[in-house]
């Protein structure tokens, strides 16, 4: 399948009171590489809107398996785990210096018609096409 990922350090603002990255931000690590992925496949969310499609998250799963805190280098790596009747995108976030594991995760995204407004059961054609093109691409 097809992965991107991207290295994040730990930021002040990241954290909570407890001094540890705040459970809200590993969301937004998680979309943070869900873009680098979707840039990989050349349909990132302007490229959706263009083909008429809205991908809006219907559902998300985080399981935390180590804090992250101040300063700390991590990876984040999205990998496309489904996309034939919806977008299910994997997650992993690991330590940079140990490669231990930290967070691991999921979205599932469905395709919605952009002038219709209704979901569709089966992922569009653009879909398997950007596919298709990014991994003839890395062959």
């Amino acid at each position: 399948m097809i992965s991107a990922s991207v290295q994040i350090q730990a930021q002040f603002y990241h954290l909570d009171p407890m001094e540890v990255v705040w459970h809200g931000n590993y969301v937004r690590f998680f979309e943070q590489a869900r873009c680098a992925l979707l840039d990989k496949i050349d349909y990132n969310y302007p490229q959706m809107r263009d083909s008429g499609y809205m991908w809006p998250v219907v559902d998300m799963r985080v399981k935390f398996v180590r804090p992250v805190t101040f300063a700390q280098n991590i990876n984040v790596e999205a990998t496309i785990a489904e996309y034939e009747n919806r977008l299910k995108i994997n997650y992993l976030i690991t330590d940079v210096e140990t490669g231990g594991k930290i967070t691991k995760g999921f979205t599932i995204q469905v395709a919605v018609d952009g002038e219709t407004q209704e979901m569709l059961y089966e992922s569009p054609a653009i879909l398997f096409k950007k596919i298709k093109e990014a991994t003839c691409a890395s062959s």
